[in-house]
């Protein structure tokens, strides 16, 4: 993705939450399907169980941002990290499901929303709080995809942004405008 300067923080934000929809779906589509639901340990999720997790956070949290808690009553967290999807295809229809709320919820908001007050768990956040508070999350989150992909993959691994040595490349091509990496 091309930097786009903004002073706008929800159209950033929008960015931001795109980015790492992309670097989540990068690492995925390297994964055979059997290897989205590999735990590297007992204590550790799969990545579907991580896209589990993420896509009912995502529900929640955006669903009604501004006139109900961000907790919803019907969510059952902890059975996000118990049996995932069965398929790739199920696992990324709930995937594109929860993406669709954060999107639905951040595209309508202008600027002078972000001292809006909502909340979540009962806890009073600024809409810009609420926002900030998700895009940690899911970097986690899609950190933890990409972790969990590259460890598998290996050597087969592709990078999904600037390849390892080549850092001077890559900065010789912003110099020249041709990057179009963020």
């Amino acid at each position: 993705m091309a930097h786009q300067f903004s002073t706008s923080y929800i159209e950033d934000s929008l960015a931001i939450f795109r980015q790492y929809k992309k670097w989540a779906e990068g690492a995925m589509a390297q994964l055979a399907d059997d290897q989205l639901f590999v735990a590297l340990d007992p204590e550790s999720n799969s990545v579907a169980i991580i896209v589990k997790h993420m896509a009912g956070n995502m529900r929640s949290r955006w669903t009604d941002l501004l006139t109900s808690d961000g907790e919803k009553p019907g969510r059952n967290r902890d059975s996000e990290f118990e049996d995932a999807p069965a398929t790739r295809e199920a696992l990324m229809a709930i995937w594109e499901e929860g993406w669709s709320c954060v999107f639905s919820a951040l595209s309508p908001l202008s600027d002078a929303d972000i001292s809006r007050t909502v909340t979540i768990r009962g806890e009073p956040h600024s809409v810009m709080q609420a926002i900030n508070r998700q895009v940690a999350h899911y970097a986690l989150h899609v950190g933890q995809i990409i972790f969990i992909a590259k460890h598998l993959k290996s050597s087969g691994w592709k990078t999904l942004t600037v390849p390892r040595k080549g850092s001077a490349d890559f900065n010789s091509r912003v110099q020249s405008g041709e990057a179009s990496q963020r």
